[in-house]
């Protein structure tokens, strides 16, 4: 096994076991982080579901991301290592963010990832439409995804991608039966994020059990206003 397996992820044990089998194992730096991760209950990118996008980004031949919560700069590294992309990337937390400076430093990546502080409902609201994103990675809190969304849909370019991150809440969203009370609201936000995404016309939408699950959705082409 080469990574401790998360109390969020919704996969059971032996696939998770036999998925980051086939992904490659993390190194220097990386490996430092994950342990850091681990060791401070940091939430990070699971290791298959920050694979998925590393080749999605590859497969978009991604040049701008934008990504909603950074925490301590570890999946921005990541992207950015994968294809080469500029990252924008948000975050709320101050603590949070000053670790992720340290590690961009340490990355070399400084040149290529922007850090925005701050509430990312509101700095995403500044953006104008001519900074459009070819990707969009929402990892931020799950119970604002469908405020993130306006904001989203304006600045993705299209036929980009839009991924949002845990999605399925420990598998929450999906049943009844595991939802507990103190998280009753995420998981109904949760659950209208999803419906809109599945009725939003302008986007084509797969929704993966991996990791805490990851909604991948595609803006289309062609777009209608009275979709949204």
């Amino acid at each position: 096994m080469k990574a401790w397996i998360e109390e969020d992820n919704i996969n059971y044990e032996y696939i998770i076991r036999y998925l980051r089998d086939t992904i490659p194992q993390s190194e220097g730096h990386i490996a430092e982080m994950e342990r850091f991760a681990k060791e401070n209950d940091v939430p990070i990118s699971q290791p298959e579901s920050i694979r998925l996008m590393e080749v999605l980004l590859k497969i978009a031949g991604a040049k701008r991301v934008l990504e909603l919560g950074t925490a301590i700069g570890y999946s921005a590294i990541r992207m950015t290592n994968a294809c080469g992309a500029e990252i924008v990337t948000v975050e709320l937390s101050e603590e949070m963010a000053d670790e992720a400076e340290k590690n961009f430093e340490r990355a070399g990546v400084t040149e290529k990832v922007t850090l925005i502080r701050g509430d990312a409902r509101q700095v995403v609201a500044q953006f104008q439409e001519k900074e459009a994103f070819d990707v969009i990675f929402v990892d931020a809190a799950k119970g604002q995804y469908m405020e993130f969304f306006e904001h989203c849909d304006r600045l993705l370019k299209k036929g980009g991608i839009l991924v949002s991150d845990n999605v399925l809440y420990k598998g929450m969203t999906a049943t009844d039966e595991l939802v507990v009370r103190r998280k009753i609201t995420i998981v109904r936000r949760l659950r209208k994020y999803l419906e809109m995404l599945k009725e939003n016309k302008n986007y084509s939408t797969a929704l993966l059990p991996i990791g805490d699950g990851v909604a991948i959705s595609f803006k289309e082409m062609k777009t209608d206003d009275s979709a949204k």
